[in-house]
């Protein structure tokens, strides 16, 4: 599939020594817009992913997702869901964009990278809102696991191997969550 039939624009903004890059991204995702296609832009949104500060915008017509659930009523707006999940984004955008629906979309793989988003015009006409950088790079020294390598096909089997109804038998919610974290961890 050719990269040149998305509708997408990313940009990488340099930042002075000890501030890092940031890289911005915007798209528009027709509503008919073909398989193929929105294969091509979930592979763009993947690799842009893997930077270390990524903002993310533009109008993905998915009117059908929950943001507050985060589900979604078609295939199309699940997988791209899907596509969110496993590049570990964050939609920030809180209000309705058009007609009381979420169209545009303000994504990043930072919490608190983005603030003051406001709409402008009557429909969707500009999306306003403030990249924040920090003033420096912080190093830290906390091991965290590297998920962007993981194999989420094994994983996935190796939760479906637990028998869910079994072990969770007239149990409450938070001996549940326990025994699910327990089970998670050591899949992990």
């Amino acid at each position: 599939m050719d990269e040149e039939l998305t509708e997408s624009l990313w940009v990488k903004i340099k930042g002075r020594a000890g501030t890092g890059n940031v890289t911005v991204g915007v798209c528009y995702r027709p509503p008919d817009q073909d398989n193929g296609v929105d294969e091509t832009l979930y592979r763009q949104i993947g690799a842009a992913s893997h930077s270390q500060t990524l903002v993310l915008m533009g109008d993905f017509n998915h009117p059908d997702i929950c943001w507050r659930d985060n589900t979604a009523g078609h295939k199309k707006s699940r997988k791209f869901l899907e596509c969110i999940d496993d590049n570990f984004l964050l939609q920030v955008m809180e209000e309705p964009t058009r007609k009381g629906a979420m169209l545009d979309l303000v994504l990043t793989n930072k919490g608190r990278l983005v603030e003051n988003i406001m709409l402008k015009g009557s429909d969707h006409e500009m999306v306003e809102f403030k990249i924040l950088r920090s003033t420096r790079r912080v190093h830290s020294k906390l091991a965290t696991l590297e998920f962007r390598r993981t194999d989420f096909g094994l994983l996935r089997d190796l939760l479906d191997g637990v028998q869910w109804d079994k072990a969770l038998e007239g149990r409450g919610a938070q001996e549940s969550w326990l025994i699910f974290k327990d089970h998670f961890l050591q899949a992990q």
